[in-house]
């Protein structure tokens, strides 16, 4: 117990510690308030984004953005910032330039939503060998030999001159660049205009360029060509990620998105990064930032990817910088040890005490632990799930209670929780900001790996539970009390609670929602070469925290299957 309490101490101490650090950061930022940074014109808008939003986040500091020209070479690069695409960069082809991969630019086919064989394209898809015929002779440049279907309407393929994207596309097909012919157009604005008036059209263009922002979707008449990755002729659930953009992203995120059709845009510069507005500015465009990326048509990073790009930051920050910096705030350092040593004999004192009673706490209970089934602890059934009464259920696996004040208290059920294992984070939204039933609320993430939960009904947020931010696993171990995550003043509750679902009709929901659950296992884990084995107690039993130690495939397919559907 001492040992516990000590180590507690410590880890109070080095948290203490980095607040301070944060302090310092923002310390130092204020001290030179302004940078450019440059970016070709294909960029602008998410370069822009960035730089707004960061600069929200440090109101002293200015980050001016400035377009250049696609005639980038490494002379005219010098020591500023450069975002640019990966068809600029490969032109550049200097390995002394220092480079970080900052996010995915990706390339989509795409039809008329009016295209007469829509139902059956979506349901089995076109894979790249068949989609490839159609250019091999031009006889073959019908839906009928895509489709295999007894109609000769033919394929109408449209084109920009565009060499990056013809180059992924050629890429995609196994097929010489030169041999791909269709219908010319000027650029991707007049591609997707044409196609939007001619139903058997097909092409291929920017994901960036089908972004309705104003309604957050594709624009409207245009649908993704669903791609059949393993040939079998349907698109099965897992290869489901083209009913829109998010979905398509999180696919990409997810390795279920062809590679060669999309490719890196980078942060580069001639030299190693020490200014501290850079430094800070791409640590946050690798984390923070990457919220930003879907709504504007690109793809974020895996969370394994962010990590790695942070530790290379790190690493370009020279020792010299860190060492004057050390020498100039000796007094800085020396308060901080201060206020750590007198915070830690507060903890001390505080423990001691919280040790009596701890202590005998523990050993009222020791017997009734050792008596316990391990069995028990981890088989995961309907059994496992607590489901209070008095409660409003969604299906979205979230719940919902008015209180007098008129505001609504939301939290996450019992069920997720045993799915994901002990949560380590959460992303929350910020109170003031508006929801709606249906819209993404909240991701709880386990070791990187994530699952988004939908909103069950609409409102501003009015507060957020502050206790989640530093220990997220209390959502694990009291879901209903403690581990609520939103007060939320609600818009339409007396219509949205007619949506909702009270405890008696949730639990016979939830067993049907457990034998989907094995199901899926069976065949996702199965599809994805795990053993389905590895997720079971004995026998048929499912064990506590199935998905905690698989990859994120399975977690996206989850996502997919079981909270997207219940929107």
């Amino acid at each position: 117990m001492k040992n516990l309490i000590y180590l507690l101490i410590g880890l109070l101490m080095l948290n203490c510690s980095n607040q301070n650090n944060k302090k310092e950061i923002k310390s130092n930022l204020s001290l030179e308030n302004s940078i450019n940074v440059y970016c070709t014109q294909d960029l602008n808008l998410i370069t822009s984004k960035w730089a707004k939003e960061f600069c929200l986040l440090n109101p002293n500091l200015k980050i001016e953005v400035i377009n250049v020209s696609e005639s980038i070479t490494t002379a005219n690069i010098g020591r500023s910032l450069h975002f640019i695409s990966n068809e600029i960069y490969s032109e550049l082809n200097d390995d002394s330039l220092r480079k970080i991969i900052v996010g995915r630019d990706v390339v989509v086919p795409i039809i008329n939503s009016r295209n007469p064989f829509l139902d059956k394209i979506y349901q089995q898809g076109v894979s790249s060998e068949e989609l490839a015929k159609i250019f091999r002779k031009t006889e073959m440049q019908k839906w009928a030999t895509l489709l295999k279907i007894g109609q000769n309407a033919p394929v109408h393929y449209y084109m920009t001159n565009d060499e990056s994207i013809n180059s992924e596309v050629a890429n995609f097909l196994n097929l010489n660049q030169i041999t791909i012919e269709g219908i010319k157009v000027e650029n991707e604005k007049e591609l997707i205009s044409s196609i939007k008036k001619d139903p058997y059209a097909l092409g291929f263009c920017k994901m960036i360029n089908l972004v309705d922002y104003k309604n957050q979707s594709i624009v409207e008449d245009i649908k993704l060509l669903p791609i059949d990755r393993n040939g079998n002729g349907k698109i099965d659930y897992i290869e489901k990620i083209y009913d829109d953009l998010n979905v398509l992203s999180r696919g990409v995120w997810a390795g279920k998105y062809p590679k060669t059709l999309f490719n890196n845009i980078y942060a580069i510069s001639s030299v190693k990064p020490t200014n501290d507005i850079e430094v800070e500015f791409l640590k946050w465009v690798v984390t923070d930032g990457q919220q930003f990326l879907n709504p504007t048509g690109y793809s974020e990073l895996i969370l394994s990817e962010r990590q790695r790009k942070l530790d290379k930051l790190y690493e370009n920050i020279s020792d010299e910088k860190i060492n004057i910096s050390t020498l100039n705030n000796k007094q800085a350092i020396s308060k901080r040890i201060l206020k750590i040593v007198t915070i830690g004999l507060l903890v001390f004192l505080i423990a001691v005490l919280i040790e009596i009673v701890v202590v005998k706490l523990v050993i009222r209970k020791k017997k009734l632990v050792r008596d316990s089934s391990s069995i028990f602890q981890h088989i995961f059934d309907e059994n496992s799930v607590t489901i209070p009464k008095g409660l409003y259920y969604d299906k979205t696996h979230t719940w919902a209670f008015m209180e007098k004040n008129g505001v609504v208290r939301i939290g996450i059920d019992d069920f997720l929780p045993h799915i994901t294992g002990p949560l380590t984070y959460i992303k929350m939204k910020n109170p003031g900001e508006k929801i709606k039933k249906g819209d993404q609320l909240l991701s709880i993430i386990h070791k990187g790996k994530q699952i988004h939960i939908n909103a069950p009904i609409s409102g501003t947020i009015k507060s957020q539970n502050e206790t989640l931010i530093t220990n997220s696993s209390i959502v694990n171990s009291s879901p209903y009390s403690n581990g609520w995550v939103y007060m939320i003043e609600p818009t339409n509750w007396l219509r949205e609670i007619q949506f909702l679902i009270m405890e008696k009709k949730y639990k016979e929901w939830l067993k049907n929602e457990f034998s989907r659950l094995k199901d899926f296992l069976a065949v996702s884990v199965k599809s994805n070469n795990v053993a389905y084995a590895h997720v079971l107690q004995d026998g048929s039993e499912l064990k506590d925290g199935i998905q905690a130690d698989l990859g994120p495939e399975v977690w996206e397919d989850f996502l997919t299957n079981f909270i997207d559907t219940a929107k």
